[in-house]
């Protein structure tokens, strides 16, 4: 999985220590829902059910490289 210096940074923050990997590449494989941002990067989201939350991963303009991950609080399907 290729990712950003950025995402590399903010993934030790004690919120995102359990996100995990598998489901990363989930949101970017098959998301439940995806939207381009005005910067061209793109927003996807995917429902973890173990977490009982959505998780929104952020990717450059390549489609490919992981920018940011969350567990996203706001989104509504």
């Amino acid at each position: 999985m290729k990712s950003t210096e950025y995402f590399r940074h903010t993934r030790m923050r004690p919120d995102r220590l359990s996100i995990k990997d598998e489901w990363i590449q989930r949101a970017i494989d098959t998301p439940a829902s995806e939207e381009v941002q005005a910067d061209g990067r793109l927003r996807r989201w995917v429902y973890i059910h173990s977490e009982g939350k959505y998780l929104r991963v952020i990717l450059l303009e390549d489609g490919e490289t992981v920018h940011n991950a969350f567990f996203d609080r706001g989104y509504k399907p």
